[in-house]
Formats: structure tokens, C-alpha cells, sequence
């Protein structure tokens, strides 16, 4: 059963986390022509589902945070259901895509598979990816890694590691696995950038272990780095996929 890490800021979340570029979602219908259905796992607040919608004509969405799924934005063929990943609602053979955007490490992974090999169609495409520490430049970097690693760092859960190792440790058990790399790049100032730490797993940890604010020790200096200005944040995407042949 996949860990809920996320519920008690539901909002930040969906207002500080990235979403994906294009090309990723470009990749994605490349190598899938059926259209038909997909299923987002680990939805979180509906980003991929969103941006999957215009392309399926109907998208189940799934999240074990009730919370979560509160934020998500409606749309007409999008379905939000709360369900872990690993026994769902949904019929045999029914998806063209499965799709898992950052998630998968909170999953029990072998259960999700079996389940996702069920649920999807013959030939349907399986997406798992995430992203990596997020980079700025040569003077802001190291401060990040800090804080990720030195302040944080023990808080965060176990699962983590499967992020830095890029699912390498997590079996994929299909033929013919592709490997992609994506980067998200947006603007932002310190404030911003700032908010999006606060919804790391580990500050919400270490917060409720300490009774700390755990960025106060790297705030000012960050603001002093980054100045008044925006400043572009590079997210690196690793992701795999297959087919699903049965």
C-alpha cells in the first residue's frame, strides 16, 4: 500500500508543484495510437490527467489522498476516484495509456504492475517517471544540495532512494523498455521557489519531528544568492515505458 505523504498540504501542492513539458506528453501519444482511455495513478491534484484529457476521451485519475484529489480542477472526461495503485475498480483490458508521473516509489511496485497488466489493453503503453533535485546554477546549487541532503536529508522516507537512483532499483518487468530524459524549465523568484521546498516530503517530516521551520537555515542566504530577479529552475525528467504485451 502506497504512503500518503502529501494530504496535509494538499494546496501547496497543487499550487507549487510543476507540471511536465510538452515534449514529454508529445513522446507519450507518439507511441500510443490507441486513444480510447488512460489511467493516471497516483494523481496527486490531476496534473497529468489534465493535460491528458484533450488527447483520450475519457481519463481515470486515482489517488489514496482524498485531499489531494479535492484540488484537482473538473473536467467533463476526466473521473477522479480514490483507489490505491495496487487493486483497483477498473475492468480487464481497458486502458491504451497507464500513466505514473512521480509516484511510483510510494507504490508497492510488483503489485502495481500485475495490476496495470491487468487493466490495460494488449499493446497499451505503461509511463513511469519522475524528477530529479532541481537545479538553478553553480552559486545556488550547492546551497540546494545542502539542504537536501544535510538538513532534510534524514527525513526524508526510505523510498526516496528510488528517485536519485532513477528507478533502478525498482524491477520493470516488460520487453522492449524505452529510456527518455525530459527538463521542465520555468521562472521564478526566491519566493517561489522557496514555497515549492516547503511541499517536500522531508520538510513536512522534520517539522512535525522538531517543531522547526528547517528552511530558516538556508532562507537568507538563498535570497541573498538568488536577488529580486526571477530565475530560471531546471527540473531534470527521467522516464521509462513500454508496451504492454499479453
Amino acid at each position: 500500500m502506497a504512503l500518503d505523504r502529501f494530504s496535509d498540504h494538499a494546496a501547496q501542492y497543487a499550487q507549487f508543484r510543476i507540471t511536465y513539458p510538452p515534449a514529454l506528453y508529445d513522446y507519450l501519444l507518439s507511441i500510443t495510437p490507441g486513444r480510447e482511455a488512460a489511467w493516471d495513478c497516483g494523481t496527486g491534484n490531476g496534473q497529468v490527467a489534465a493535460d491528458l484529457a484533450p488527447h483520450f476521451g475519457h481519463i481515470e485519475a486515482t489517488d489514496i489522498s482524498r485531499k489531494q484529489l479535492e484540488q484537482a480542477v473538473p473536467q467533463l472526461n476526466i473521473r477522479y476516484t480514490i483507489s490505491g495503485a495496487e487493486q483497483t475498480p477498473f475492468a480487464d483490458n481497458t486502458f491504451d495509456l497507464i500513466t505514473v508521473a512521480q509516484a511510483l516509489h510510494w507504490f508497492n511496485a510488483d503489485a502495481f504492475h500485475r495490476e496495470a497488466t491487468r487493466v490495460a489493453k494488449p499493446n497499451a503503453t505503461l509511463a513511469e517517471w519522475g524528477y530529479g533535485l532541481v537545479k538553478v546554477n553553480e552559486q545556488i546549487d550547492p546551497l540546494i544540495r545542502h539542504f537536501y541532503t544535510d538538513i532534510v536529508g534524514p527525513y526524508w522516507d526510505e523510498n526516496r532512494r528510488h528517485i536519485d537512483d532513477e528507478f533502478a532499483c525498482i524491477p520493470f518487468p516488460f520487453a522492449e523498455v524505452q529510456h527518455r530524459r525530459f527538463e521542465q524549465r520555468q521562472l521564478w523568484d526566491a519566493e517561489r521557489f522557496l514555497r515549492y521546498l516547503q511541499t517536500w516530503s522531508s520538510v513536512q517530516r522534520y517539522r512535525q519531528a522538531l517543531g522547526e521551520e528547517p528552511l530558516q537555515q538556508i532562507e537568507q542566504p538563498l535570497c541573498e544568492l538568488w536577488g529580486k530577479k526571477k530565475r530560471e529552475v531546471c527540473f531534470p525528467i527521467f522516464l521509462r515505458a513500454s508496451k504492454i504485451n499479453k
